[in-house]
């Protein structure tokens, strides 16, 4: 999870500090079309959406409030919020990617600022 990850799109699982033993579902947006599209269009999602090389999001278009969670190159939670539709939230400069989720799942998650969060997938295990 260091500095030098190359992300790429995909999927994974989200490690994190409660709730879910053997981690949640994640999607991996690492290009510009994918972090673009995000959730728009959609009416919730199961797991949470990583977004990669970003430190601002928006809920303009969106159908349902979700948490965000702003991580820094370690994947430590450096700042949380839960935004409803149609708001524009304000970038964090210390932020490298963005995580996404249905609104209350960080609570159930035990994800809170200063957490630090892993990120596995299939090409990990290769």
């Amino acid at each position: 999870m260091g500095r030098n990850r190359q992300w790429h799109c995909g999927t994974g699982r989200l490690g994190v500090p409660a709730g879910e033993p053997g981690g949640v579902a994640v999607e991996i947006a690492a290009s510009y079309g994918t972090r673009r599209r995000g959730l728009l269009g959609r009416d919730g999602i199961a797991g949470a959406l990583l977004l990669t090389r970003c430190n601002c999001v928006h809920t303009v278009g969106m159908r349902f409030a979700i948490d965000v969670a702003y991580l820094d190159r370690e994947l430590r939670v450096v700042d949380l919020h839960t935004l409803p539709p149609g708001r524009l939230a304000l970038p964090r400069l210390r932020a490298r990617h963005v995580l996404e989720a249905r609104a209350g799942a960080f609570a159930g998650w035990g994800v809170e600022v200063g957490a630090v969060l892993t990120v596995s997938t299939a090409r990990d295990d290769a």
